[in-house]
């Protein structure tokens, strides 16, 4: 029921998660990053728990691969379940379990992995990879990577039609730069790129909100001056 792209950005060193589904609020369950530690989806049959534990397991020195062998070994379920996991070397890997649904398939290159499940064609995630991967580095990631999912819905997406999206982006900070969700909409991917264009332009200025109030701009709003 989803498609799903974990990416990490070789030029500022963010990792950002977006993923879309045919069942409601899917960013709510299977998108998880941590900043300068990585990114992770937990998929198909879903179990939200493994996404802070491959984290943790990450942010405790294994790679990538390392925290998938250890998390497959000893979770409940494991054929279940399906996994992308990205550390903070951009090194990737995945997981499909032997009763992951319907037509299922895998991608992986330096900093990008992407799966699926229930896919209307195998090719979905090498075209969400190959977006990622030929788009342009001075671009922010979160962008990247919608265009990338954009791609992969271009490539035929899901059997059936997808309902909810979401993008999660962390830079330096323990709060995300980007949270943004789509829960349920006919067509969640292009609303989530609409949510990306109001948000991107004042993003970091939150930031600077955050660590320096005296030097984040006003918004105009009513008693703002």
């Amino acid at each position: 029921m989803t498609f799903s792209i974990v990416a990490r950005c070789s030029r500022t060193g963010q990792f950002a998660v977006a993923v879309s589904s045919s069942s409601p609020a899917v960013a709510a369950r299977c998108a998880f990053a941590r900043a300068g530690i990585g990114a992770v989806t937990t998929q198909n049959v879903t179990d939200p728990r493994l996404g802070p534990w491959a984290l943790d397991l990450m942010a405790a020195g294994a790679s990538a691969e390392q925290a998938r062998d250890i998390i497959i070994s000893r979770c409940t379920y494991p054929a279940y379940r399906q996994m992308s996991l990205i550390d903070r070397d951009g090194r990737t890997a995945l997981w499909s379990g032997e009763k992951a649904l319907g037509l299922n398939a895998q991608f992986e290159s330096v900093n990008v992995a992407c799966a699926g499940n229930l896919l209307a064609t195998e090719a979905v995630p090498q075209a969400i990879a190959n977006s990622f991967t030929q788009s342009d580095p001075q671009q922010e990631l979160g962008l990247r990577v919608i265009q990338a999912m954009q791609a992969g819905i271009a490539a035929g997406g899901e059997a059936g039609p997808v309902k909810s999206a979401g993008l999660l982006v962390v830079d330096r900070e323990k709060w995300p730069l980007a949270d943004l969700r789509v829960d349920w909409d006919e067509d969640p991917i292009t609303r989530l790129r609409a949510l990306w264009d109001v948000w991107a332009p004042q993003m970091h200025d939150y930031v600077t909100r955050c660590l320096n109030p005296e030097a984040a701009p006003s918004y105009g709003v009513p008693g703002d001056e």
